[in-house]
């Protein structure tokens, strides 16, 4: 079991209020750049939500007006151009398992994007479920401005299942910047809404998700991701049975019961 109450973050900020958990990447002088320790934090703590009961919706933002501008540039770029291949695998692996975490956690995972949002910023948002994003958001997958391939960390994977081919194929050859109006526009973005409440908007969504049927929640979850790789016969059995075993939830007994009173339903995730 993971108690979400005790955890105590090093390398970012972790809150909890009621049971939405807020993760705040937190180097504002430098946009919110990666660590080799943040990457690896926010892996284990992807995984161990898991376990928790008490998170039913999770927020990443970042702080000062930037959400990520993705690995740090004297910290992980810089050592990395000394290591030798069996220590680059081990390090690109683990990015994408961070990837690999966000995805497998039941928790839907809301971004909170504001200013830069780049790199393995860009992908902390893609890998997300829902992304609020402001006017002054400015999104980037500029791995090919390192020298590097578009494909990090299964960008070559989600990103065309989000704004489809061609865009994720102009984004990720120049590294070019997507700006909230074309992020949006593309279905990148879910909503654009101002700065001053991009907080409190992603809040509001993520309470109002923790506080429906999230059993039912990380089925949804779930299903998105299994059938990427269904045929469509495979994906509506892989259905039938996932909504079988929410029909046996206690939530779909209390939604019955509110909806024969004339009353709205109190979901409690089981």
């Amino acid at each position: 079991m993971f108690n979400a109450a005790e955890y105590l973050a090093e390398h970012f900020q972790f809150s909890l209020d009621g049971k939405v958990a807020t993760i705040t990447l937190n180097r504002p002088e430098r946009k919110n750049p990666l660590t080799f320790e943040s990457y690896a934090e926010l892996r284990d703590l992807f995984r161990n939500l898991v376990y928790s009961q008490d998170v039913k919706a999770v927020v990443v933002t970042g702080a000062g007006g930037n959400f990520c501008s993705g690995g740090d540039v004297h910290e992980i770029i810089g050592p990395l151009t000394k290591m030798e291949m069996p220590e680059l695998l081990a390090f690109t692996r683990m990015t994408g398992d961070l990837v690999k975490a966000m995805r497998a956690c039941p928790q839907p995972v809301i971004a909170a994007i504001d200013g830069i949002c780049a790199g393995a910023g860009a992908i902390m948002a893609m890998a997300s479920d829902i992304r609020i994003a402001t006017p002054e958001a400015k999104t980037a997958f500029l791995f090919t401005r390192v020298g590097l391939a578009g494909a990090d960390m299964g960008a070559c994977a989600i990103l065309p299942r989000i704004i489809g081919q061609g865009r994720a194929a102009d984004l990720l050859f120049t590294g070019r910047s997507m700006s909230a109006e074309e992020g949006e526009r593309w279905g990148f973005h879910n909503r654009i809404v101002d700065a001053a409440s991009l907080l409190a908007e992603a809040q509001a969504y993520a309470a109002n998700l923790a506080s429906g049927p999230t059993f039912a929640h990380g089925m949804t979850k779930n299903q998105l991701e299994m059938e990427w790789a269904m045929p469509v016969a495979t994906a509506i059995e892989a259905e039938a049975q996932a909504q079988a075993i929410c029909m046996q939830t206690q939530d779909f007994v209390r939604a019955y019961n509110a909806f024969v009173a004339k009353q709205k339903p109190v979901f409690e995730g089981n």
